[in-house]
């Protein structure tokens, strides 16, 4: 199973949102300073989430949510992170 589907999986469950796309986006970084292993996968995503967890809260607070839930993926070389979230609407 990939790192993206393994994300997909994890924020579902934890987030039941109404629309999630995860698309990783490390191989466009192979090579460069930031990802020195040549990794094909796992370094850089891309999520679009809407969820009715997020109701009333905050962009930071949503943003500390996906965070916390991705710890695992972070701790072992995942390092950008670009985050669109919201509301279900």
């Amino acid at each position: 199973m990939s790192i993206e589907e393994e994300i997909r999986i994890r924020l579902t469950n934890e987030l039941s949102p109404s629309k999630l796309e995860v698309f990783d986006f490390s191989e466009e970084h192979s090579g460069h300073a930031g990802n020195p292993g040549n990794k094909k996968e796992g370094t850089h995503i891309r999520i679009v989430l809407k969820t009715s967890g997020f109701l009333g809260k905050s962009k930071v607070e949503q943003h500390r949510i996906v965070y916390s839930i991705l710890k695992p993926w972070i701790d072992s070389g995942l390092h950008a992170i670009v985050l669109e979230t919201g509301e279900s609407e």
